[in-house]
């Protein structure tokens, strides 16, 4: 395997040879004994025929990507999203500043963002025909809680009548713009994403990998099965650990963590499980890495720490864990 090199000598700029996108997985599903309908389609149109009886593709996943002329690193990186969200958030902070996708776009990989099954891009099909249950969805209440914004339910529409955690680090005057990229999610399909994500991932691995949250999670279910689809993974405060690593320890691991995690019983327990999953990683040989960053002298980040007002600086720890991580994978081979 080649050593990783994101000199800037090496690298002075991103030159693009190649943007694009793809869609992986999915399978052919036909409907029948559907209703046909007489629907007004298009504004100022007359009313037509929609017959939903037919063929439909579902459960595929949305990749785009950025190839460049000459990338520094010796394998891509991809993005997976957490619930709710889709590959949006990697791309442009809510208070305008460039996400991660260019920062590491900048560092010199070629990145590929997913869009899971359901999310965004990646479409929706229709329920109950197919999707057995409806979605459900994300508001601006349940993320003040959940990605630690502020104490437990103090939630308040008008920005003046919030009281996030002192020193929180997340752009709060924002808060409305990240809402905005909200999509429904339905919970019970994290077999039908997995395999979409194993599809996009023979198209493009090995990677390296950022996930995030339920990303986070399928991310650890991947590489417990698949290793042989990844070069290391970061993830980022995973919502739950799988049972058993399977066969994970051959793949380097870093997790990272933000503050106020014992805010809130449910972190408690995410956090818990997870230093459980990672010593039993370390027993069995990985090289598998805990960045806790308040322990580090790093506060105020929330579970959205990729679109705090560090976000650049959590970038560069990540980072220099990858370059470092690359040359140890390169030294050995």
């Amino acid at each position: 395997m080649p050593s990783m090199n994101c000199s800037s000598e090496e690298n002075p700029g991103v030159r693009i040879k190649e943007i694009g996108s793809f869609f992986a997985g999915g399978r052919r599903v036909t409907l029948t004994d559907q209703p046909v309908q007489q629907v007004q389609v298009a504004r100022n149109a007359p009313a037509r025929t929609v017959d939903m009886n037919g063929d439909y593709i579902t459960g595929q996943c949305y990749v785009q990507y950025l190839r460049q002329v000459a990338p520094a690193f010796d394998a891509p990186l991809m993005f997976w999203h957490g619930g709710g969200m889709t590959g949006a958030m990697w791309e442009t902070t809510p208070d305008g500043r460039p996400g991660w996708h260019s920062y590491f776009l900048n560092a010199g990989f070629d990145t590929f963002i997913c869009d899971a099954v359901e999310r965004g891009r990646a479409s929706w099909s229709p329920y109950p025909q197919i999707y057995k249950e409806g979605p459900v969805f994300r508001t601006l209440n349940d993320v003040w809680n959940m990605f630690r914004f502020g104490p437990a339910d103090t939630y308040a529409p008008e920005v003046a009548e919030q009281h996030p955690f002192d020193g929180v680090r997340f752009p709060m005057s924002d808060l409305d713009t990240f809402g905005a990229q909200f999509v429904p999610r339905w919970v019970t399909h994290a077999d039908i994403t997995l395999d979409a994500y194993y599809q996009a991932l023979q198209q493009v691995g090995p990677v390296w990998l950022i996930a995030h949250s339920q990303g986070g999670n399928l991310a650890l279910e991947a590489v417990a099965t698949h290793p042989e689809f990844f070069r290391g993974v970061v993830i980022i405060e995973p919502a739950s650990v799988p049972p058993v690593t399977g066969r994970a320890a051959q793949v380097p691991h870093l997790f990272i963590w933000g503050d106020n995690v014992e805010e809130f019983a449910i972190w408690k327990v995410y956090r818990s499980a997870t230093n459980g999953y990672v010593d039993q990683l370390q027993a069995e040989g990985c090289a598998a890495k805990i960045l806790d960053l308040p322990a580090s002298g790093i506060t105020g980040n929330t579970h959205a720490m990729m679109m705090d007002d560090n976000s650049d600086q959590i970038a560069s720890m990540v980072l220099e864990w990858m370059s470092e991580t690359g040359r140890i994978l390169g030294s050995d081979r």
